[in-house]
């Protein structure tokens, strides 16, 4: 709450095709955990956290924490859907991302799914348009044991 992220509006852009939404909620001084809370859809578990300050350095605690829900999703799971706080997706995109995991959820080879991803900056009225940010992430990964979030070597 205190950076005014749209949390709420990311987690109920996907939450439709969500049969369970784990978040974790890190330690803070302002209401984001009853913020999350309020959403009151019976698919949320929230996972409560601390951050580890010692990991701040290259965005290693994003990848702990992410690690942190990812490891508390159910085991019988097939695909996670990964979201940041500051994301959303289009209603109008969420037949086609059902369709594409349920095409690919027999098929091992594919452990995960990217998508196009458009980088606002500053305001929904500038796109960032240069090679130092992302064209396309990955925002759906299978529900393995051996897939991890990690921070990117320099």
């Amino acid at each position: 709450m205190k950076y005014d992220f749209p949390i709420v509006e990311a987690i109920t852009s996907i939450l439709p095709i969500c049969d369970e939404f784990v978040i974790a909620v890190g330690k803070s001084d302002d209401d984001t955990l009853g913020l999350i809370r309020s959403i009151g859809s019976p698919k949320i578990r929230i996972v409560e956290t601390v951050w580890d300050e010692t990991l701040r350095e290259g965005g290693r605690v994003l990848a702990d924490e992410t690690n942190k829900a990812y490891n508390a999703i159910s085991a019988d799971t097939d695909w996670c859907f990964y979201i940041q706080g500051d994301e959303v997706f289009h209603e109008n995109d969420l037949t086609k991302i059902k369709d594409a995991m349920q095409l690919y959820r027999d098929d091992k080879t594919v452990e995960g799914l990217v998508f196009n991803h458009i980088n606002f900056f500053g305001s929904y009225d500038f796109i960032a348009d240069s090679r130092h940010w992302q064209k396309k992430e990955v925002r759906v990964v299978r529900k393995d044991p051996s897939i991890a979030s990690h921070t990117k070597m320099p």
